[in-house]
């Protein structure tokens, strides 16, 4: 079972998909010293009342989630790092 102290933040975007058009991305920042897999966040969220197509199977770990001079989760910003090859 996933700890939720084990994640820091987390924002989701849709990327193109051949057989579903799109589907969702999870970035994802962990908490300092913890290491979450894949499987870990699929479960976290199957148990959590998501559909099974909103669940991502495509998880990018990154330092920090860019955020908006106000603050929130830039999304804009995910997807233009995703569409220049930067989220691996």
């Amino acid at each position: 079972m996933l700890k939720t102290q084990k994640i820091k933040e987390a924002a989701v975007i849709a990327i193109p998909d051949e057989r579903w058009i799109e589907r969702p991305l999870a970035t994802v920042v962990v908490a300092e010293g913890c290491k979450v897999s894949k499987e870990e966040l699929m479960d976290f969220l199957s148990e959590n009342n998501f559909a099974k197509y909103q669940i991502p199977t495509e998880y990018v770990y990154i330092s920090e989630v860019p955020k908006t001079s106000v603050g929130k989760f830039n999304k804009k910003e995910i997807r233009k790092l995703y569409s220049e090859g930067k989220l691996k």
